[in-house]
């Protein structure tokens, strides 16, 4: 899957500036409950991109999220949909940042005003990409905001940090995909996972560093569960929706 890149700049470009440029400038993005900038990276030649910077100092303390693992699961969620070749996630990576080690993920530019609750109707098969891959990854935040329309009219997945958990943990507000089969070229891509979690390649090098034990553990069921039953699970309105659902 071809990868967001910055304006001017290849995809291997765009990554080197996302992993080893100087920080020259940025914000805070003051909605959410971690702290997360908005940074400016220098690209040379009077250049620069912007990306969402989350250090992991930064994560509040979480009951079932073990602490400062979350811009892991960022990265890990970016790894594994680079890997089926979907959905869209902007170029991720972990490097360290002016608040310490942290992900750092390419910045789309999209109208916030337009969230899942405005694409669905037109992007049904776009979506089912997510929803099925929120049972892959166990997203627990799947939000409206999270489905960005980008100004080349892609949608964009964003903010994974919620994701992984050894325990089932899904909530999202895709009702429309519950109970939904999983097309057959969905599957396929998920085959293909399958076999590199079986190998000691180098995707599943870094997810079982990125991930706990358990975790990777629970990936690999949740690739088998979705193979032998392809069916987006009926989901239970009154404990697997997010809130706020924006």
């Amino acid at each position: 899957m071809d990868s967001q890149v910055a304006v001017g700049l290849t995809t291997q470009e765009t990554l080197s500036v996302l992993t080893k440029g100087e920080v020259i400038g940025g914000q805070r993005i003051p909605w959410g409950s971690n702290n997360t900038f908005l940074v400016h990276v220098d690209a040379g030649d009077s250049q620069h991109v912007q990306a969402v910077y989350k250090p992991g100092a930064g994560e509040q303390p979480l009951h079932d999220f073990p602490w400062q693992t979350l811009y892991k699961r960022e990265y890990a969620a970016y790894l594994l949909a680079e890997s089926l070749g979907w959905p869209r996630i902007p170029m991720t990576v972990i490097r360290d940042g002016p608040a310490g080690v942290g992900s750092m993920q390419l910045y789309v530019e999209c109208d916030p005003n337009v969230t899942y609750f405005d694409l669905v109707a037109d992007r049904l098969d776009i979506l089912a990409e997510f929803a099925t891959f929120d049972i892959l990854t166990n997203n627990a935040d799947r939000k409206a905001g999270h489905c960005l329309l980008g100004g080349d009219n892609t949608i964009w997945s964003i903010d994974h940090g919620l994701t992984f958990h050894a325990e089932f943990k899904v909530r999202t507000i895709m009702l429309e995909f519950w109970g939904q089969p999983i097309p057959d070229e969905h599957l396929e891509a998920v085959k293909g996972v399958r076999d590199e979690l079986a190998t000691n390649g180098e995707f599943t090098a870094n997810l079982r560093e990125l991930l706990a034990e358990d975790e990777f553990d629970a990936l690999r069921q949740r690739v088998d569960e979705v193979l032998a039953g392809p069916t987006i699970p009926q989901l239970d309105p009154g404990y697997n929706i997010p809130w706020p659902l924006v």
